[in-house]
């Protein structure tokens, strides 16, 4: 994918906010195009919600978003049998591995040089788990813990300036 002298990346989103500050940062370096790919938000009026935030924000940063599949039954087969796993446990790691394995097969086809993922922004999630997992999607992952440098704060920050939905769970119906 050619876009003139920047390498493009793949950014899967998890939701607008937490996309925020990490748009920031990387679109500096890099072509950002967001990657929407989030089967395990329910109920269907939630997704939309969010789905519809991450849309209003591309437009207003002028930043193209790819929407993946939103098959529930994936998300639910992936964690079978983990449904009363607290929450940060392995049905979180199935959930996190099952979006960004995705997202690497989606960057790998569609020619970006990169891929990574808003996810470690957030205080509730475990970085060092995360950037596990995306190595193990891909060498060509960006790994980073976005929550330094007030990553999070930013985040909460441009969301307030944005007027963004901030919802308080992470969209599984198990937590």
């Amino acid at each position: 994918m050619f876009t003139g002298n920047k390498k493009t990346l793949l950014l899967h989103s998890c939701c607008a906010p937490c996309s925020t500050s990490v748009l920031e940062r990387l679109t500096e370096v890099y072509k950002v195009i967001l990657y929407f790919y989030n089967p395990n938000i329910m109920p269907a009026a939630e997704y939309e919600k969010r789905l519809s935030e991450q849309k209003r924000l591309a437009s207003i940063l002028d930043i193209a978003l790819i929407e993946g599949d939103n098959d529930n039954e994936v998300f639910l087969k992936a964690v079978r049998g983990l449904e009363n796993e607290q929450e940060g446990g392995k049905r979180c790691e199935k959930c996190i591995a099952m979006r960004l394995f995705k997202t690497a097969e989606t960057s790998k086809a569609q020619g970006f040089d990169f891929f990574a993922t808003t996810l470690s922004v957030s205080p509730h999630k475990n970085t060092g788990l995360i950037n596990r997992i995306l190595k193990e999607a891909g060498e060509n992952s960006i790994r980073e813990d976005f929550k330094k440098k007030d990553g999070y704060k930013r985040s909460t920050e441009l969301s307030k300036m944005h007027g963004l939905y901030r919802q308080n769970y992470c969209g599984c119906i198990f937590t």
